[in-house]
């Protein structure tokens, strides 16, 4: 039941579902990036795709650190720093 509780609050957190529509768009264009880039015909675009994939490689990253980073401080007992 507590676990129950800690979900609905997360759920209801509105800078919790902010990080996971965050999170969710970049997975989006990082898919679209990909997907560029495998069936580009245009070596330009191509290349241009791949940096895209790199970019939000590096966001996704950012995104998800601060979703861990958010799920510590809802554990009982979490460090502050």
């Amino acid at each position: 039941m507590a676990g129950e509780r800690a979900d609905s609050a997360s759920e209801a957190d509105p800078g919790w579902l902010a990080l996971h529509a965050e999170r969710e768009a970049v997975e989006r264009a990082l898919t679209l990036a990909q997907a560029r880039q495998k069936f580009s015909t245009d070596p330009e675009a191509a290349a241009a795709a791949r940096r895209d994939e790199a970019d939000l490689l590096v966001n996704l990253d950012r995104v998800l650190t601060l979703i861990r980073a958010a799920e510590y401080r809802r554990t009982p007992g979490a460090r502050r720093w």
